[in-house]
């Protein structure tokens, strides 16, 4: 058993048991935010996406021991802020959410790269989000909002 303290979404946490366990389960199971979600459990698809000290991370992939010491944002933390009301109205005026299951990775994602990039081409967009997969879109729709984010919320990222 192990004792690993960090900060989940702005507030001071502490997990004790199994370090090897993944951050995915802790962040779902004990600490009951459910907002990402296990799609493939191979680090290929990104609906798991949380942001690690303002890098996005595939949680299914992260022992939660890696994260003592660290920030960890899930989508429930950052749908509290400015940013996430520009990225979902961004989101939604340009049809990029479907069923909605890879949205939550999309937004940290998207969080993740215009933090790094605040005025990013179409082609630093797609190559940001390549670590997501969207099964409904075809990723034009997604490309356009991220972009819209980008100019919308000038002066945030």
């Amino acid at each position: 058993m192990a004792k690993i303290e960090f900060l989940l979404n702005h507030a001071p946490v502490v997990f004790t048991g199994d370090p090897a366990r993944r951050l995915l389960d802790v962040i779902r199971l004990d600490f009951g935010l459910t907002g990402s979600k296990e799609g493939c459990g191979e680090g290929e698809c990104g609906a798991c996406s949380v942001l690690i000290d303002h890098k996005v991370v595939n949680a299914c992939l992260y022992p939660i021991i890696n994260a003592a010491g660290k920030e960890v944002i899930t989508i429930e933390g950052f749908r509290t802020t400015e940013r996430y009301a520009v990225i979902e109205r961004s989101f939604l005026e340009e049809g990029a959410v479907q069923c909605g299951f890879c949205t939550p990775g999309m937004v940290m994602a998207t969080e993740s790269l215009l933090g790094a990039c605040p005025h990013p081409t179409d082609a630093e967009v797609r190559i940001g989000l390549a670590g997501n997969l969207c099964r409904c879109t075809g990723y034009n729709m997604i490309v356009k909002a991220v972009l819209r984010a980008a100019k919308d919320g000038e002066g945030l990222w």
